[in-house]
């Protein structure tokens, strides 16, 4: 199962464009900031993620502030260009 739910802050948001099959997206950089528990040691992990909405949810988070913090849910995919990865954002909510 490819499922990722990541609480984050939007850090950067591109402005809002189009597919060509007319719908909506947007690009955007998350941040994350915890401590979790590695090998019984308590960890700190600072991570930027690149992220993409599409549809209804591109509109929704591009009215979001930068700074605001979230719940997002959605997939990890390989970016179109490179090797590296691209969280798919299908769904956010408030925490």
């Amino acid at each position: 199962m490819n499922q990722l739910i990541l609480t984050a802050s939007i850090e950067e948001v591109s402005t809002l464009r189009y597919t060509p099959a007319g719908l909506p997206a947007l690009n955007l950089t998350l941040t994350h900031a915890s401590e979790v528990e590695e090998a019984s040691l308590p960890r700190q992990v600072k991570v930027s993620v690149k992220a993409v909405a599409i549809g209804s949810v591109a509109e929704s988070i591009g009215k979001q502030a930068v700074g605001s913090s979230w719940q997002f849910k959605g997939f990890l995919g390989a970016a179109l260009k490179g090797k590296s990865l691209v969280f798919h954002i299908q769904a956010f909510k408030s925490i």
